[in-house]
């Protein structure tokens, strides 16, 4: 039985759960079970092909980080450190591990934060959230962790079951739950995991999707050399 009860386990294939209430933001999980207990993300598709403005005035768009592992979040200038996201935890939890393990475990992963008022609005000025980066982030790297002017809602725009990222409510932020959402970009970008940034759990969680991610790249990379 016990042995019938671990085959079923291991057929499971997709977990997707949505949950919305009071005192929660949308979440997308899943996993997908592979062989030796090798767990890949799910591919919730492609996000657009969004386009912006960074703090230092250079214009990107989503084909400049083609084969980046990208983090999408947002922040307000009025309480960068606590409004929509657990700030010091997404600095200390994930950025201070890309900037120290970057060229090592954390390839070419980048954080883009897109600034906005607080009701989901672009915001205009980045000035002050640039000062604030450079006096709070330790080892602060524009290049890495981006603060970004452009449309958030467009690349927070993913439905599933008839549900949408961008629910609106009072419960959330600025009534708008995109903003405390985190998204995980791949190499290509697709969304492979959408998580609550407002708690240290959630963004350790994010963490260790990032580098399942990359665990999945090594895995195809080293097929890739065995075949050839």
């Amino acid at each position: 039985m016990a042995s019938k009860n671990l085959a079923g386990r291991r057929k499971v294939i997709f977990a997707f759960l949505l949950l919305f209430g009071p005192a929660s933001l949308l979440i997308f999980i899943s996993s997908k079970g592979c062989e030796h207990k090798f767990k890949t993300l799910d591919d919730f598709g492609p996000a657009i092909n969004y386009k912006f403005t960074d703090s230092r005035g250079k214009n990107f768009s989503s084909k400049d980080f083609e084969g980046d592992i990208v983090l999408i979040s947002t922040i307000q200038e009025r309480c960068p450190d606590s409004c929509a996201v657990a700030f010091w935890q997404l600095d200390q939890a994930i950025y201070q591990y890309i900037r120290k393990n970057n060229k090592k475990i954390m390839k070419r992963v980048r954080i883009i934060s897109f600034a906005t008022d607080g009701q989901g609005k672009p915001l205009k000025d980045l000035s002050i959230l640039s000062q604030f980066m450079k006096d709070n982030v330790e080892g602060y790297n524009p290049d890495i962790w981006m603060i970004a002017k452009g449309n958030a809602r467009d690349i927070y725009d993913f439905k599933s079951n008839n549900k949408s990222l961008l629910q609106k409510g009072d419960e959330y932020y600025g009534g708008e739950a995109f903003q405390e959402l985190i998204l995980l970009l791949d190499k290509q970008n697709h969304l492979r995991m959408v998580l609550s940034g407002k708690t240290e759990g959630m963004i350790r969680r994010m963490k260790e999707h990032i580098a399942l991610l990359q665990k999945q790249y090594d895995k195809a990379a080293a097929k890739k050399t065995i075949q050839q």
